[in-house]
């Protein structure tokens, strides 16, 4: 009996030490609790406070139960170190799919990079952890080329919406062209250009390596109403050529040339080693006014010349009434001019690739003479862009596939159409007053490259939502009156809206005009 009686003893003393063991290990546990290895979900009335990366061990860490109790203790060693590298990688990179919350995985943000902050293009695009009230009420700075930051009215943040009082789409379908009218009036002026291209080409002529390049918006498809405006370039490859800035314009350029062991064919236009823009433009004018009397079945006449146009316009009275503005442009094959270094801000809308490409084509010299005070420096020829603004308009979605057949339609051209038709309809119904004259489509379509520029997303410009697109280049356009600053969209030095452009009193006028339209549902839209 006595050895049972020692092993039941020394059975129960062994359960007694397990027990023991038991009840110190869930002492301890309950004192420092290991790290979890994963982030644990806080729910809505919970608020996690845990100290940065950055913050000494010392600081101590809470938590707030949906109860109200509090409770603070000092982090462990293991803790501290979990925090750091979760901390860690909160700043340095997004989650991994692995990473979960609750067992559901959790996908990581896309960089910041990929969506440029955009400036008073419409509702205040999130950041951070900003609530959407606090987004509604904070103010979206409008960014005018060459100006400060401006904030905008207060329509542009609040308004998630325009105003709805009108049709767009009713608007768009009359500005639509047949495609009867379009063909009538394409084979009309094909024959003009025709005739006059074989004329400059003839050995007569000092224009003999001439090439058309049809330009202007016809071609770049945003005309609006009906064709009977048509711009064509007559470009002249012009090889070897030294230019020299006028007086820091920016946009205006002597052209000398270089030395030619063949001789120059345009010497008879030189006036002191200068290539004469006033001379020449006066032979080119001179050969298309005797060459349209050459021309069987077609009415044409030379309008008279405009001071300081660079065109020679022809009016095609029959069959039907048709301007064609015919351009003589010098192609220079050479880098770009310094002033345009900025110009062409399309990194963040068309990428970085297309505008280096782009930059490696030829630019073109018009003969546009600059303006000195009451008098024009008929010696200088202007800058032209109008084959890089074509391409622009042809493949103008972030997207490649954007506005193709199969491809997700935006509404980029439909608010230039609608743009353009506002300021023809303006122009139409005060056309007694000068104040709008010294207007012109190309103000309109610069701004319209400018808003792309501060919205470059496709989803910025859904076609559902023309309205809305349409009021935000409206309210660009007006920031852009109001500051009286327009940059071009190609030499950011030249400011369209200067004074020396644009008086103060019409862009006042015209700001007016545009705001009661706006704010009365375009009821110039309306009488057409």
């Amino acid at each position: 009996m006595e050895p049972q009686r020692g092993k039941a003893t020394r059975a129960t003393s062994k359960a007694a030490a397990t027990t023991l063991r038991v009840s110190v290990h869930s002492a301890k546990g309950a004192s420092a609790r290991p790290a979890p290895k994963k982030p644990a979900q806080t729910k809505p009335s919970e608020c996690v406070v845990v100290p940065d990366a950055g913050q000494p061990e010392g600081q101590k860490c809470c938590s707030t139960r949906a109860s109200g109790s509090l409770r603070k203790s000092a982090p462990g060693p293991q803790q501290r170190q979990q925090v750091r590298a979760q901390g860690a990688r909160t700043h340095k990179a997004p989650l991994r799919t692995e990473d979960s919350v609750d067992g559901q995985a959790v996908l990581p943000e896309p960089p910041v990079a990929q969506e440029p902050p955009l400036s008073g293009v419409g509702s205040c695009r999130k950041r951070g952890a900003c609530s959407v009230r606090e987004q509604k009420s904070q103010p979206c700075p409008l960014e005018v080329p060459g100006q400060d930051p401006l904030v905008p009215a207060p329509s542009l943040c609040r308004r998630e919406s325009a105003p709805g009082s009108w049709k767009p789409r009713a608007v768009l379908d009359k500005l639509r062209l047949s495609r009867s009218e379009i063909s009538a009036a394409a084979d009309v002026v094909n024959r003009v250009v025709d005739h006059l291209l074989l004329r400059l080409r003839s050995h007569q002529s000092e224009f003999k390596g001439v090439e058309l390049l049809r330009t202007g918006s016809y071609y770049e498809q945003v005309k609006v109403s009906s064709p009977n405006e048509f711009d064509i370039m007559f470009k002249l490859d012009v090889p070897r050529v030294e230019l020299e800035e006028y007086h820091s314009s920016g946009a205006h350029y002597f052209v000398k040339f270089k030395r030619n062991p063949g001789g120059n064919p345009l010497s008879q236009f030189l006036d002191n080693e200068i290539l004469s823009a006033s001379k020449m433009l006066s032979k080119f004018r001179e050969i298309i006014k005797e060459e349209i009397k050459n021309i069987e079945g077609i009415d044409v006449i030379l309008e008279r010349k405009r001071r300081g146009c660079p065109a020679v316009t022809l009016l095609i009275r029959k069959p039907k009434e048709i301007s064609v503005d015919v351009i003589l442009a010098l192609k220079v094959s050479s880098s770009w001019p310094a002033s345009t270094e900025k110009g062409l801000p399309i990194e963040h809308w068309l990428g970085k690739k297309v505008r280096r490409d782009l930059r490696l084509e030829p630019f073109y010299l018009v003969p546009k003479h600059a303006k000195e005070e009451d008098h024009f420096q008929e010696e200088t020829w202007r800058l032209s862009f109008s084959h890089i603004e074509k391409n622009i308009l042809k493949n103008h979605g972030q997207s490649k596939t954007c506005c193709e057949v199969f491809g997700v339609k935006c509404c980029r051209k439909d608010c230039l159409k609608l743009m353009k038709c506002l300021l023809e309809q303006l122009k139409k119904k005060y056309g007694n007053q000068k104040k709008l004259k010294k207007f012109c489509s190309y103000h309109v379509k610069t701004a319209f490259f400018h808003m792309c520029t501060l919205a470059p997303l496709d989803s910025q410009w859904q076609s559902k939502d023309v309205e809305l697109c349409f009021d935000r280049c409206l309210e660009y356009f007006l920031q852009c009156l109001k500051a009286e600053s327009l940059s071009n969209y190609f030499i950011p030095g030249v400011n369209l809206f200067s004074q020396d452009h644009v008086d103060k009193t019409s862009k006042e006028f015209l700001l007016k005009q545009i705001e009661y339209e706006r704010n009365n549902g375009f009821p110039v839209f309306k009488d057409f």
